[in-house]
């Protein structure tokens, strides 16, 4: 980070992109939809294949607004990794694994489903002890026993979206929130005490009833995991990281120095699909061929040098450009290249410093201030169509080459005003 670039205060709701914990495409199995008939037979026979049925652990932070409003993007990392590692502890220690690449405040956990209900409650609500005894944020943690598609290393169907959505919003901190088939996996003398969550009828939706776990038998404390959680940035900045000491200013702005650079993000939203609804398997084959598309119409799009696709994960795609000069062109081509397949999109563009590079699985990812704008400008704030620029972007592309078809917006978020263009 540069002298004269400032510690940016977070909106950590902004590190939450949809699909944190997803890991890349299943290009193999797209390959596959668009060389069948595309049917719902098809789609059946396709993903039969990697059904599995265990339980999805997903969990969230809590309170981390309130913390992080005055700290930079390092000691916010910092903040998100410890229950992270707490979990994964417990986790891996009930025989679980850890799913995708625990992106953002996210972590996710499958567990077979031989897995005894009880000890893996009695594992979540030690480690919820944990971090609370040693964590500065809270997480809420959701678990549903169901049926899944295991695609490479990702859970996907309606049942992984449903707890996914319930661990996100309707859970708070230290809370366990477990779905009726967990609950009816106990026996009846389980020693547990569950009390029916507000608001749940249990007729809609995957995941039936809803109980909140307020207190039973823990699990002994767990022995450290063979290896980190799935992390998303490079060895070497985690290495840094588990260094971080928040009261040494100086080795933070020593690490900030060391990792984060001056990039522009573009972050594209696009719509979904608008065939295959009534048929679940085809719905989520149809969204990953939309997906696997846009990914092919960004690289076709990308400029050979100074810009490098970061991932494409669900309905979003998350470019890197090394100067914001032709992030502005690429954004508009894209728009009118997903448009003409068929696709709507939503698209922001933020520049300043980030981290970003290859995670230990091979892939990339990236994290800072402009991921969160683009996503606050294009996700939250956009309409379909929409270009949105920062007014950094802005100030930048304007001195060049003009901002002729973008207007000057302002929103109220949360108390917070964000002034942008779009066009």
């Amino acid at each position: 980070m540069t002298p004269d670039t400032p510690m940016t205060r977070h909106d950590p709701g902004a590190f939450d992109l949809a699909r944190d914990a997803a890991p890349g495409l299943p290009l193999t199995l797209v390959e596959r939809w668009r060389a069948s008939g595309r049917t719902a037979a098809d789609a059946r026979r396709l993903l039969g294949a990697h059904v599995t049925t265990g339980y999805s652990v997903v969990s969230d932070s809590a309170g981390l607004t309130r913390l992080s409003r005055s700290l930079g993007l390092l000691e916010v990392l910092a903040l998100i990794d410890g229950p992270k590692r707490v979990l994964h502890a417990y986790g891996t220690g009930a025989g679980g694994r850890a799913v995708g690449v625990w992106a953002a405040d996210n972590a996710q956990m499958f567990h077979p489903a031989t897995t005894d209900a009880g000890l893996l409650l009695s594992a979540l609500l030690r480690a919820q002890d944990e971090i609370g005894r040693t964590c500065r944020i809270r997480v809420g943690i959701g678990v549903h026993h169901g049926d899944y598609y295991d695609l490479d290393g990702g859970l996907y169907g309606a049942e992984a979206d449903a707890i996914e959505h319930l661990a996100e919003n309707h859970t708070e901190g230290g809370e366990i929130a477990v779905t009726e088939a967990v609950a009816d996996r106990l026996p009846a003398d389980h020693g547990f005490v569950l009390r029916r969550k507000d608001g749940q009828d249990g007729q809609d939706g995957p995941l039936g009833a809803v109980y909140r776990v307020l207190d039973g038998p823990r699990a002994a404390d767990a022995a450290p995991p063979d290896g980190w959680y799935p992390i998303p940035y490079p060895a070497a900045f985690y290495e840094d990281l588990l260094r971080l000491d928040p009261q040494d200013a100086g080795l933070a702005a020593a690490l900030a120095q060391k990792h984060l650079r001056e990039r522009t993000v573009v972050l594209a939203e696009r719509g979904e699909a608008g065939t295959g609804k009534d048929v679940p398997e085809v719905a989520l084959l149809s969204e990953l061929d939309l997906s696997a598309r846009m990914r092919e119409l960004g690289l076709r799009l990308l400029p050979a040098e100074g810009a490098v696709e970061v991932k494409v994960a669900g309905p979003l795609a998350i470019y890197l450009f090394d100067d914001p000069g032709p992030a502005v062109p690429f954004a508009l081509e894209l728009r009118a290249a997903l448009a003409e397949a068929g696709m709507t999109c939503r698209i922001g563009l933020d520049s300043g410093p980030v981290l970003s590079g290859r995670t230990p699985d091979g892939g990339r990812d990236v994290a800072g201030a402009p991921v969160n704008q683009a996503s606050k400008m294009a996700q939250d704030l956009a309409a379909p169509g929409l270009v949105c620029l920062s007014e950094t972007v802005a100030a930048q592309v304007a001195a060049h080459a003009g901002l002729g078809g973008f207007a000057l917006v302002r929103h109220t978020v949360s108390g917070v005003d964000l002034t942008f263009y779009q066009g």
